[in-house]
């Protein structure tokens, strides 16, 4: 036995005494036994293994579990173990011993999944863990970047403010998001108007295939790398990191928060922001967000906010927003200029002057149960249709939702050209989402809450796409239809598909077919394999 050997055959048996006396799962055991053995033995993953008996579990698994809706269920069934990978062979391991011993793995990044997948299952499972692989290697020479799986958007931004003042990337406003699941589901943020989702803006990745095997671009493929921006890349293998190409912001850039209340207009307002703002020029995306409030006598009404953001100076901007859309009566001292790095704290709600420091919080506080529901719009909604909005947002009381712009750099990308469909034609996408809190009555409230949501969800259908109603991916939704933990159906799968994805799915399921035909990475809502009689 030569001393590689001997060190991995010592390595190998300490490790199964100590899981034998905390685990009496033997498929666990046999999965565990598996993991050292195909893993670098210069990276331990002993100490990347948590199952329930070990004190940090817990903690661990609700650390990165962001919405309580899921974790508080009493129906909720718990991970195995969860593998922290540290290192790409712990990743290699984990694929090829759960498909070794039939373990199902889920896959975390950021824990943002709306709807948990990424740490539920009704079955046996393991959570694989990306967080801690978070390394961000910047190249302003070629302005492009390596961001693995695990970091968070962020990290993201602060790395990038670090190498330059004038460089950006246009993905999500909460900060704490994983890049890992947020790249695959598309990725959406306030520069979509002048540079388009995250995705297209991505040009290579690194990917472990269902053998275990490292591939980049040239190796996985075309299909592959098409199928990974934007459809969900857990279907397909475990992202390890992505290379992104970063964009161009201006030394300054404005932004605004303008709010109305219906008694100030802001129904007229609105209607006019839907014919307005998808047409815009690209340097400008302007948010508007509906929220009930109780005003001084007790009554409820709905205040609009316009949240906007300007890639240049405030002066600039005036002169363009009393030209395009003098209904939001845009002033000067609205406007507020500041670095692009520190406008990426206003999206996520910070107050200004906070340090950017915070970028590097990388765990959701303060979390809450919630549900949230997503629409694309083709048409614009009439004024009464808003009216009939704003009497339920005030009925609901604990609701956001946030109408977002499409149109400039969205209108001129293929909607073949990755996975994500929706492109020209579209004037604006809605989040709607319901929240509450455990003083609102916690889990035993989420089922008023979640038919509540239903309700408004199907109040809008009137209003929104159809044929097929369609959703984003990074909004996941279960009620737009989904499959057994363990059991996928073709046709169900082709029912969330084709509103995530439309004439995509069909192109999604192909490449399945070819890289994963036993369907090893699934969950409820992921593309299943093109059966061979279609």
């Amino acid at each position: 036995m030569n001393s590689s050997s001997s060190k991995l055959f010592i390595l190998s048996t300490s490790f199964l005494l100590s899981i034998s006396s905390i685990t009496s799962n033997s498929v666990l055991d046999h999965f565990l036994q598996c993991l050292p053995i195909h893993s670098n033995t210069s990276n331990p993953i002993t100490n990347s293994i948590y199952v329930p008996n070990n004190s940090s579990f817990q903690y661990l698994y609700e650390l990165r579990a962001n919405n309580l809706r899921i974790i508080s269920s009493s129906t909720i069934s718990k991970p195995l173990a969860i593998l922290t990978a540290r290192h790409a062979s712990h990743v290699q391991a984990a694929v090829i011993c759960a498909k070794i011993h039939s373990i199902q793995l889920r896959i975390r990044s950021g824990g943002h999944d709306y709807e948990g997948l990424s740490y539920k299952s009704d079955i046996p499972f393991v959570i694989l863990d990306l967080f801690n692989l978070r390394s961000i290697q910047i190249n302003i020479t070629s302005e492009t970047a390596w961001v693995q799986a695990g970091a968070t958007t962020g990290e993201l931004y602060y790395k990038i403010a670090e190498k330059s003042k004038v460089h950006g990337f246009p993905s999500g406003v909460c900060t704490t998001l994983g890049i890992g699941g947020h790249f695959t589901g598309g990725g959406y943020g306030n520069m979509i108007r002048k540079y388009g989702l995250s995705i297209d803006n991505v040009i290579d990745a690194c990917l472990i295939d269902v053998n275990g095997t490292i591939h980049n671009r040239k190796s996985m493929g075309e299909d592959v790398f098409w199928a990974i921006r934007g459809g969900g890349g857990t279907s397909f293998g475990v992202i390890l990191s992505w290379k992104i190409k970063l964009v161009h912001v201006t030394r300054k850039v404005t932004v605004f928060k303008v709010q109305r209340t219906m008694d100030q207009g802001a129904t007229d307002i609105a209607y006019s922001w839907q014919h307005i703002a998808p047409k815009l020029p690209k340097h400008l995306f302007i948010r508007l967000q509906p929220e009930p409030i109780t005003i001084g006598n007790g009554n409820k009404t709905v205040r609009v906010s316009f949240i906007g953001q300007f890639l240049g100076r405030s002066r600039k901007l005036m002169n363009l927003m009393n030209e395009e859309f003098p209904e939001l009566r845009l002033q000067q001292n609205d406007c507020i200029e500041m670095s692009w790095v520190e406008s990426t704290l206003f999206w996520a709600g910070f107050t200004n002057g906070t340090s950017i420091d915070v970028l590097l919080n990388r765990v959701v506080e303060n979390k809450v149960f919630f549900k949230t529901k997503s629409d694309y719009y083709k048409n614009v909604i009439p004024k009464q249709g808003l009216v009939m909005l704003w009497e339920m947002l005030m009925d609901i009381g604990n609701i956001f939702v946030q109408l977002n712009p499409h149109g400039g750099r969205m209108d001129e990308i293929s909607e073949t050209e990755t996975a994500v469909h929706q492109r020209g034609g579209y004037l604006f996408k809605v989040q709607y989402t319901v929240y509450w809190s455990e003083s609102d009555g916690g889990i035993g409230a989420a089922k008023r809450y979640v038919e509540m949501s239903r309700r408004l969800y199907g109040a809008m259908a009137q209003y929104a796409s159809s044929d097929p109603r369609e959703a984003f991916l990074n909004y996941r939704d279960l009620d737009i239809g989904c499959n057994e933990s363990n059991d996928t159906d073709f046709g169900v799968a082709e029912v969330y598909g084709t509103k995530y994805f439309n004439n995509n799915f069909m192109r999604l399921a192909r490449v399945k077919a070819m890289v994963d035909p036993e369907n090893f990475f699934k969950n409820e809502q992921s593309i299943p394999p093109l059966p061979s009689s279609h």
